[in-house]
């Protein structure tokens, strides 16, 4: 029988959450067969296994967050040897403890028995009744949830998990039925006679809640992203410059390219990575990352771009952009974005960026201050692209102009490389015949 334990995860992660599961115990396996799905704080992946032979058991459950090391599932019979396919490596000598995210029952506690009161005496012609009697003592509810998550919001929204019904299996109460409870109660009214601190103080926790105020915890990429965008304003001393563009002429180019119907179409970001790339080769202080105490430069550009998902804003990088092509860099754009939607980008895809284009005008705005993608010394921004009066050969005439924006690291270069780098981009946004020298 041969034990598969979770792999190396690379770039310091030492722990991931197990999304699914894609085999069963007696399950077949072949080698390199995806077996498990996994969340990580850089990616969501699929695990494979290098071993074949059937799948006797499997240590984790839904939800469950185990660290490096640990035994995934353990295989019979193994045909193999393993392949070494599995991430960076696989196991690990030790393993650290697992942190359960079980379903659980959370006890609620009955109401306390209301005290019997005392025997009032009657009037002297009317005989005295009897004390009245405690009720009994109702037993503890027991309420089965999912996680502590869901009892702290419970508790706080002030809402009662013995009067809900579970929708998970067995009746567990999940997440979405506490939104669900939540957001079906009445909003509250405050009552006559009471001051505003007297209903606000003890209800403020149900206010929110019936507001519509939603908790969610930051962990996996959301944490990820967080903490690296935090530390690159703690440590970078980041300055800003940008150029407004007459892009009328670029546009026009791509319209030429797109002509051809049976040609792959080539991106407006796809352009401005090319000439990003040319810039970079002129200013190579711009295309480096900051380690230690060391600034690391090297003629690769892995060329990292912003891209929104419902988890989040990612990063995935291509690898060695300047190798490129036009239409081989509108490709890797687009395969990219589409498995970073669907959470399948590897670690590997998410890390090792030299610099990153943002293009933020797809949201509708013109500029922005963006945040350096931390190790790296600078970002190129891109505004929307729209109708301008500007000014060609003494005459305002519309054109379509756009804002480009550079935040670069101020350890690393002057305003004077930035300004020259963010220049020559424009320059030859304005007039592409430009790029060609340096093609």
């Amino acid at each position: 029988m041969a034990e598969f334990r979770l792999p190396d995860l690379g770039e310091g992660l030492t722990e991931a959450e197990i999304v699914r599961w894609l085999v069963s115990v007696g399950d077949t396996v072949v080698v390199d067969q995806p077996v498990v799905e996994l969340e990580t704080a850089k990616a969501v992946v699929e695990v494979p296994v290098p071993y074949a032979g059937t799948v006797t058991t499997l240590n984790g459950e839904v939800g469950e967050v185990i660290p490096v090391g640990s035994i995934l599932l353990a295989v019979t019979e193994p045909a193999t040897s393993g392949s070494g396919n599995v991430l960076i490596g696989y196991g690990t000598s030790e393993a650290g403890p697992r942190r359960r995210r079980r379903p659980v029952a959370a006890t609620v506690p009955a109401p306390p028995s209301v005290p019997a009161p005392p025997s009032v005496p009657a009037p002297p012609s009317v005989p005295a009744p009897p004390s009245v009697p405690a009720p009994p003592s109702s037993p503890e509810q027991v309420v089965t949830v999912v996680s502590p998550l869901v009892r702290r919001l419970a508790r706080e929204s002030g809402l009662d998990l013995g009067r809900l019904s579970g929708t998970g299996p067995e009746g567990l109460i999940t997440r979405r039925d506490v939104d669900l409870a939540i957001r079906s109660r009445p909003p509250a009214h405050h009552e006559p006679g009471h001051s505003a601190a007297e209903s606000l103080v003890p209800a403020r926790a149900v206010d929110d809640s019936a507001a519509g105020v939603a908790r969610i915890p930051i962990r996996g990429v959301r944490k990820a992203v967080a903490d690296k965008l935090s530390r690159s304003r703690r440590e970078i001393p980041e300055a800003t410059v940008w150029v407004d563009v007459d892009a009328t002429a670029l546009l026009d180019l791509r319209a030429e390219l797109n002509s051809d119907e049976h040609a792959p179409k080539i991106s407006v970001l796809a352009l401005l990575a090319r000439l990003t790339i040319l810039g970079l080769r002129r200013y190579p202080e711009l295309n480096a990352r900051v380690e230690g105490d060391e600034i690391v430069m090297g003629p690769a550009v892995q060329l990292g771009f912003a891209a929104q998902t419902d988890r989040g804003l990612l990063v995935p990088v291509v690898a060695d952009a300047h190798t490129h092509s036009l239409e081989e860099l509108c490709a890797a754009f687009n395969e990219l974005t589409h498995r970073a939607r669907d959470g399948r980008l590897t670690t590997h895809e998410l890390t090792g960026g030299t610099f990153t284009i943002n293009n933020y005008g797809v949201f509708g705005v013109d500029g922005s201050a963006a945040i350096i993608n931390h190790p790296e010394v600078a970002i190129l921004g891109i505004g929307r692209i729209i109708d301008r009066p500007w000014v060609v050969n003494a005459a305002v005439v519309p054109r379509k102009v756009t804002q480009l924006t550079l935040a670069f690291d101020h350890r690393v270069c002057d305003g004077g490389t930035a300004g020259g780098f963010l220049r020559f981009v424009a320059d030859c946004v304005e007039s592409p015949v430009r790029a060609l020298r340096h093609l």
